[in-house]
């Protein structure tokens, strides 16, 4: 699989469109200098594959599976799968993988399942691992864990502007709209409760096929979803929900012929860098490493 690494550079986040999106769709600021000395950058790795999909539309497990053990050895900079995985989990860790059960575009159960194997395959016994979202609450795995991984479907969402790896963890508390005001602006200081705080080893932003428009809380329409045949993985969630507005807002452009603002703004993202600290939400700090099949790629 060819690989090829993309840098967006200060000068070109000011110049170019990307930023601009961003900045309107979330209420980022662009109040910086082009030629300030740049701090190390947050990496992503998005790997494609337009084989992921077989000819009847359902997911191509073995594609999946090499697409997750492609994207996190790059992330983790190792020279095999299971070298990569152990560098994000120990044996003696009790693990959650928070997924997402939305029914219309739930986290895909071949994508839980894949990485229950991996997680099992670095010496955790099966039942030191919990793989869930409702009611996580109750389950002893997510209350005692040493080790979250975060993966869920990229869509827009009524309340948040768009649903990503920040607001996935809203499950983590026992009254999850507490958190709707202002645009779930507060999102991010669900990070910071001892549940869940210093220990998410992964996030993975689901693209297999992102939903990039609706109307109303509950809203799923076939014909605003597409086969972009992506995951984006790395350890900040803020990065992964940047550029995955960024993705949301050009396939709008592509698919209305003009902008198409979210409603209501992703401020949540935005907030979760400026405010609390989270993660980074500028794209010009953000090296985006890309893997794979790139025709349509958007970002």
């Amino acid at each position: 699989m060819k690989h090829s690494t993309e840098y967006i550079s200060r000068r070109d986040f000011l110049r170019g469109t990307a930023g601009i999106t961003l900045a309107a769709a979330t209420g980022l600021s662009l109040n910086v200098n082009a030629e300030d000395v740049l701090p190390p950058k947050t990496r992503l790795v998005l790997i494609r594959d337009a084989g992921v999909f077989n000819e009847k539309g359902n997911i191509n497990r073995e594609v999946l599976e090499r697409m997750l053990d492609e994207a996190v050895m790059t992330f983790c900079q190792a020279q095999d799968a299971a070298t990569a995985w152990k560098t994000l989990v120990r044996a003696e860790d009790l693990v959650g993988i928070k997924s997402n059960a939305w029914n219309s575009l739930p986290t895909p159960p071949e994508l839980e399942q894949a990485l229950l194997k991996r997680v099992m395959a670095t010496g955790v016994p099966e039942k030191n691992i919990a793989v869930g979202d409702r009611r996580i609450l109750d389950n002893p795995i997510f209350q005692n864990s040493t080790a979250l991984i975060n993966v869920r479907p990229l869509r827009t969402h009524h309340w948040s502007g768009v649903g990503g790896c920040i607001k996935n963890y809203i499950q983590f508390v026992p009254q999850p709209w507490d958190y709707h005001n202002e645009y779930c602006s507060p999102l991010a200081s669900i990070w910071d409760l001892p549940i869940v705080k210093g220990k998410t080893r992964l996030n993975i932003l689901v693209l297999l096929q992102p939903l990039f428009y609706g109307i109303g809380p509950h809203h799923y329409d076939r014909s605003y979803v597409w086969n972009y045949c992506g995951l984006l993985v790395g350890n900040d969630p803020v990065a992964l929900d940047a550029i995955g507005v960024q993705l949301i807002m050009a396939k709008r452009r592509e698919h209305f012929k003009e902008d198409r603002p979210l409603t209501p703004p992703a401020i949540h993202i935005t907030r979760a860098d400026t405010t609390y600290g989270l993660g980074t939400a500028d794209p010009a700090k953000i090296e985006l490493i890309k893997l794979g099949w790139a025709d349509g790629a958007l970002v």
